[in-house]
């Protein structure tokens, strides 16, 4: 099988890996933000309404940056964010904060249920904070992904420090949101709510309560009510809302979603390179890391340039094996694949470990894949399997083993190697080095193969 074969099927394989990649770009561009306005009686500057709710994840970064640059360009009056959540990832609300604060307009956070965790952190960095009726703030002890207290001291001490300087940024009670993340702290809070914080527990807290601790400034039912208390009732509320895009890729960066695409995507490029033709391994594996990077890509993870080295990475992989480089193309490569892929990920303790687990699933599922397939893969038409033996029935060339000790005359000068008939038989031959003369007797001395030695036979004098 030629290189040319290989080639080609590099070429188809890149293709699908570049389309897919900029399919996942263009729906990106193509699934236009959402935005939904309710026109009121303007009396100034719109209100952008910008909902969070479920997991404080990098999505939720991704989209709140694009609400803000809107809100900016717009030239808002105010902002006001609808939150809802249980809470999520701390990088991320620590991303949020920073927003917060650096935002140059107004910013009310409603509290729509539940501010938990991440998201009592979010709320204590808005300008005002608004509670709902039956809802809640606190509870913003650090657990790990299965939600089981951690107790590193240095890992509670930087969160402990990151609310208290968040409450102490608008006069709020910094003991207060210490012991909503330090289960270790005692407090007593019986003059103002009438209970006791004791060691063992974090504080969470009712709408009711939050306004008489200072931890809300008023309460409302709805956006409206939170317009009212701004003396902004009668101005044009743009709502805005996560695109289609923004939705899944939320889901497509979840820790584990991610791992199994990346799964997907080496065993099924793998895997093609075993498998005759194109077909389906190489195009699931192609989608799905098309899927990882548009998932990265959306949620601001991934750069173009990420998504490039990926590319080149896979490139000079498949160059190693079209082109002997002594394994240089073959390391250039996979460094470049690792790299993009940590790049793309949210951290690269995240990405490390989803790239381990994949590569380890991967080649267990290859190895399976290329044992029910042996004999079939695109390797096997490089390697030549059948040993071409004369029991096998093969033979390379006429044998002149019978010509051994046979007589004959030289038909051309020897010198040293020409032709002479032997046993009614032209045939090439060779002398031991020296030179014979045309139509001189010879002897065959020697067979092997195709390979005739012959001697002058000299005449007796």
């Amino acid at each position: 099988m030629s290189s040319k074969f290989f080639t080609h099927r590099f070429r188809e394989l890149l293709t699908v890996v570049v389309i897919c990649l900029f399919a996942t770009l263009l729906v990106a561009g193509l699934i236009a933000p959402t935005v939904a306005q309710a026109q009121v009686t303007s009396a100034g500057p719109a209100v952008y309404e910008i909902p969070l709710k479920g997991k404080v994840d990098p999505s939720m970064v991704s989209f709140l940056e694009r609400a803000f640059s809107e809100a900016d360009e717009a030239h808002a009056s105010h902002i006001v964010i609808v939150l809802n959540t249980y809470g999520g990832r701390v990088d991320s609300a620590s991303e949020i904060g920073e927003l917060l604060r650096a935002q140059q307009i107004p910013i009310t956070v409603f509290v729509e249920g539940k501010a938990v965790s991440a998201g009592t952190y979010i709320a204590l960095n808005a300008d005002y904070i608004a509670m709902q009726s039956g809802s809640t703030i606190g509870s913003a002890a650090v657990v790990d992904g299965s939600g089981t207290l951690i107790d590193n001291p240095k890992t509670i001490s930087f969160w402990v420090d990151q609310m208290q300087e968040a409450a102490r940024l608008h006069g709020r009670d910094v003991n207060v949101a210490a012991a909503m993340v330090d289960p270790r702290i005692e407090i007593d809070l019986s003059a103002t709510l009438g209970k006791v914080k004791t060691v063992g527990d974090v504080i969470a807290i009712s709408a009711s309560e939050a306004l008489r601790i200072g931890y809300s400034d008023f309460n409302a039912e709805d956006v409206a009510d939170v317009l009212s208390f701004h003396d902004l009732a009668g101005r044009d509320i743009i709502t805005m809302a996560p695109s289609a895009a923004e939705n899944v890729a939320s889901f497509l960066v979840n820790p584990i979603v991610s791992t199994i695409l990346l799964i997907l995507g080496f065993a099924g490029l793998a895997i093609e390179l075993f498998v005759p033709g194109f077909g389906l391994p190489g195009i699931l594996g192609a989608i799905s890391m098309g899927l990882f990077f548009f998932g990265s890509f959306v949620s601001g993870f991934a750069g173009m340039e990420t998504i490039v080295l990926f590319i080149v990475g896979i490139i000079l992989v498949i160059l190693e094996l079209i082109v002997p480089a002594f394994g240089i193309l073959g390391l250039l490569g996979g460094g470049a694949i690792i790299a993009g892929i940590l790049l793309a990920s949210p951290d690269w303790k995240t990405g490390l470990t989803s790239i381990v687990i994949a590569l380890v699933i991967a080649i267990i599922l290859v190895i399976i894949v290329s044992r029910t397939k042996k004999g079939r893969g695109v390797w096997n038409k490089f390697v030549l399997r059948e040993k071409l033996t004369t029991e096998e029935g093969f033979i390379s060339a006429d044998s002149k083993d019978s010509l051994l000790g046979l007589e004959g005359i030289t038909a051309t000068p020897l010198r040293p190697a020409g032709a002479a008939f032997i046993g009614n038989e032209r045939v090439d031959v060779v002398t031991e080095g020296g030179f014979v003369e045309l139509n001189r007797p010879v002897v065959v001395i020697k067979a092997e193969g195709t390979w005739v030695v012959v001697r002058e036979v000299k005449e007796n004098v």
